[in-house]
């Protein structure tokens, strides 16, 4: 017996508090879940959750994300893997530094603060991390590795510079991604968000954009998450059409996906905020340009999401211009409107009001004609109504008419012929468009990772050269980290000022940060080598444990982060760095923790503190009752759940560790054979369970194996029969997976050590054959009877006696059979005449 089994025979009593106060110590001391230990030739698994914002201690997201995290990872090493599962902290970015803001403190020493206090509660939350992988992303150590990277995609053309119309949060201060604009507010302090024209820095994402699409199809990933990626990519195939502006010297591209429908169009939409609607502008008059000018700074003020919502009255400023139709010569109105987005296709599109609902209600609010080119029928054949008479534009394939030689053509064979003629002609051409736009990357902000540029008079654009990485932060005392709509490293004047690192003039440093989805983006890599000083990981490091096998975390990270990481993926890989295509190769998505059926926050007065749940119920019940609660994907209201009942099983179970009178090393075949069959089963079914993330399912097998047992040593065989031995030991070895204090515990009280590394029992297979199974009598679908009978009876035997059952002859009565459905040896159904 162990000193530390020992100890635990001073008490009957099953108490959380005092488990955590002997084992925790130990974990610390022994670290058992270090990763790569010298001569370690197990197979590897790398196991990886969403690494946390150090903003405040853990919550209860938190305790159910790294719960279910810790499943998968325990698991793989209980069932002999050398797993990788590290942790970290996302520690740049706007949360830090509002923060410090409000408090009047430095960000850096707010941030490691948080990050300390996070640590201790991760490991009183028995997490299985590999403490020796910690990495920090506002660590200089960390960050010096987004400037290599960031120069390497400089070298390759993949970060560029450029002038552009841009999210903006007014609040913030600061730019954002597409990405980071939910329903036009936002991501971070739900503000409405403007359009604002700066110079910023891009990474070209959209050069992956294909292989970002059809990769998808390798990933074990949701269709949702897929289906979210693929919608935000967007891909789609149309052409090119090029239209003469009157008076203007150089023709406009207008991309469609219906090129079959130009005969229909009859007026042009530029998007009012785009520097095309400018330029035409001001060859208008002046009551013109006037118009324009208040309707397009009224635009600016509108979110992306109020521009395109099918509510939105339809409003524009004619421009007194014309474009010509290719096809037919004839004059299109141009109009500025902001329904049509600057950065969609070329910022302008041919309008079809006939076959567009939006084109169609423009059209009616300005009195626009309507040329219906698109014969469109419903599922009987009959011809759809008049869109102008019915207010409803006719969407479909339908057949062409009224478009000359398109005429009687079905849409494909329209496509094709006028593509073919456009090209032939020289005014447009085939071509694929997406959604997906290059990734805005430069922050107003000062808490995040300098941009390592330097901009010289004679030189432009010079990269700072990797001998002189990491530019580091310049102290923030001293500096005003108020949002001013310029970062705050401006006014840093002394670090700002440099020399050329080409031709030695004075220049001056890029004052943008990185958006902080740069760090997360390659993250996962930074832990194989995370003390690595000459590269941002080491390559044979990446061959044997990237990419990772199982990601956990969140939804709402299903575009962002996720699209990022594959794109940094992709293009470390071109630049030779890794030697794979996907970063993530499955992932599972947990649901929220919420409380009376809302999110939980202090304004709602329903937040629930995770440290008051530890101390109340033990680490142990806050687990066990995560992974109990449901399955993982769906989210879990805490008033419908009892960690009390959890702290309850656990300590019937910690009780059998104390009842069993069996010494160590009997052979357990002398024992209950159906206990035995109970516990192999139960190992059986739980690798399954876990295998496929049906934790709740899991955790009720082991409680009716607890159930099982505890019958056994009360009633049944007793606490000294070797079968029950066996039994707790696989129920301590199950709990290891959910409930770490109270399985090692019970592994200590029963003589053992270390339950969590690599003791899953063996199963027998002979254990698992069933002796007799239960079939199913019915009549006309109705349950008239049960029978016990041999898993292999054939349909004839099984057929045979399901007819002579008492409850299929009260149930016919003096009725024929029409026919009997067999499928054995599980169902019988009897179809009377």
């Amino acid at each position: 017996m162990t000193s530390e089994a020992a100890e635990t025979h001073d008490t009957d009593r099953y108490d959380h508090a005092r488990l955590e106060e002997r084992w925790l110590p130990h974990w610390r001391r022994t670290q058992p879940f270090r990763s790569g230990r010298e001569g370690d030739t197990r197979p590897t698994k790398y196991v990886l959750d969403m690494f946390p914002y150090p903003s405040g201690d853990l919550h209860m997201g938190h305790a159910e994300a790294y719960a279910l995290g810790d499943v998968i990872s325990r698991y793989w090493v209980q069932r002999g893997y050398n797993v990788l599962h590290p942790i970290g902290w996302d520690s740049f970015g706007l949360p830090a530094e509002n923060a410090a803001i409000k408090r009047g403190v430095d960000p850096a020493g707010w941030t490691e603060d948080n990050i300390a206090q996070q640590r201790a509660s991760m490991e009183r939350y028995a997490c299985s991390f590999d403490w020796d992988r910690v990495l920090a992303t506002h660590r200089p150590e960390f960050y010096r590795w987004n400037q290599w990277i960031f120069t390497r995609m400089f070298e390759r053309g993949l970060a560029y510079r450029k002038p552009s119309l841009v999210n903006w949060c007014p609040n913030d201060q600061t730019v954002l991604a597409n990405e980071q604009v939910v329903q036009g507010l936002c991501e971070r302090c739900d503000t409405p968000v403007t359009k604002k024209r700066l110079t910023q820095w891009y990474f070209k994402i959209t050069d992956y954009a294909d292989q970002l699409l059809d990769d998808m199809d390798e990933l074990d990933w949701t269709d949702r998450v897929k289906a979210m990626q693929r919608n935000w990519i967007g891909r789609s195939t149309g052409a090119d059409v090029k239209f003469v502006i009157e008076g203007r010297d150089e023709p406009i591209d207008i991309y469609t996906t219906r090129p079959d429908t130009l005969y229909g169009a009859t007026f042009m939409v530029v998007a009012a905020d785009s520097e095309l609607a400018a330029e035409l502008a001001e060859g208008a008059d002046a009551a013109t340009q006037e118009a324009f000018e208040a309707y397009a700074e009224k635009v600016k003020a509108s979110s992306e999401i109020d521009r395109l919502s099918t509510e939105r009255e339809k409003t524009g400023v004619f421009l007194q211009r014309y474009a010509v139709n290719p096809v037919n010569g004839e004059r299109l109105p141009i109009w500025a409107s902001d329904y049509v987005l600057a950065d969609y296709g070329h910022g302008a599109i041919m309008a079809v009001p006939a076959h567009d609902q939006r084109d169609l209600e423009f059209a009616t609010a300005m009195g626009l004609p309507v040329q219906v080119v698109l014969d469109c029928r419903d599922e009987d054949g009959n011809p759809l109504p008049d869109p102008v008479e019915s207010g409803e534009a006719t969407t479909g394939d339908g057949v062409l008419v009224n478009s000359g030689p398109l005429d009687g053509l079905a849409k494909a064979e329209a496509i094709a012929a006028i593509v073919e003629r456009l090209a032939a002609d020289g005014v447009g051409e085939a071509t694929t468009n997406y959604r997906l736009r290059d990734w805005l990357i430069s922050r107003q902000r000062y808490w995040g990772t300098p941009i390592p540029i330097v901009h010289c008079d004679a030189c432009g654009e010079v990269p700072v050269p990797d001998d002189q990485l990491p530019v580091t932060l310049p102290d923030a005392e001293g500096l005003d980290l108020k949002p001013k709509g310029q970062s705050p490293l401006a006014a840093a004047t002394d670090w700002v000022t440099t020399t050329c690192p080409r031709c030695g003039a004075a220049a001056k440093r890029d004052t943008d940060t990185m958006d902080t989805f740069v760090d997360s983006s390659w993250y996962f890599l930074r832990y194989l080598s995370v003390g690595k000083t000459d590269g941002p990981f080491e390559p044979l490091d990446a061959k044997k444990w990237a990419p990772v096998d199982q990601y956990v975390g969140g939804i709402t990270h299903a575009i962002l982060h996720l699209l990022y990481a594959r794109f940094f993926t992709k293009a470390l890989r071109d630049m030779g760095l890794v030697d794979f295509d996907e970063p993530f190769l499955a992932l599972l998505n947990q649901g929220m923790v919420q409380m009376d059926g809302s999110a939980m926050s202090k304004s709602r007065g329903n937040l629930v503190r995770l440290s008051e749940q530890l101390d109340e119920f033990g680490v142990d019940a806050v687990r066990l009752t995560m992974a109990f609660a449901g399955p993982p994907e769906d989210d879990i209201d805490w008033a419908d759940v009892s960690p009390g009942a959890s702290s309850k099983f656990l300590a019937r179970a910690w009780r059998l560790a104390r009842d069993v009178a069996s010494e160590p090393g009997v052979d357990p075949a002398t024992g209950d054979l159906e206990l035995r069959k109970a516990t192999h089963k139960t190992l059986a079914e739980t690798a399954e369970l876990i295998e496929s993330f049906r934790f709740n399912v899991a955790v009720a097998r082991v409680m009716e194996l607890v159930n099982v047992t505890r019958k056994a040593i009360d009633s049944g065989p007793g606490a000294a029969d070797p079968a029950v031995r066996e039994a707790v030991e696989a129920v301590a070895v199950l709990l290891s997976l959910y409930a770490p204090y109270c399985a090692e515990d019970m592994w200590a009280l029963l003589g053992n050590e270390d339950v969590a590394l690599g003791n899953w029992p063996e199963v027998d297979p002979a254990l698992l054959v069933e002796d007799t199974v239960t079939c199913i009598v019915q009549v006309k679908g109705k349950v008239r009877d049960r029978l016990e009978v041999s898993p292999s009876i054939g349909e004839d035997e099984l057929k045979e006696l399901a007819l002579a059952t008492d409850g299929v002859k009260r149930a016919l009565g003096d009725a024929g059979i029409r026919t009997v459905i067999v499928r054995a040896p599980k169902l019988v159904n009897v179809v009377p005449a």
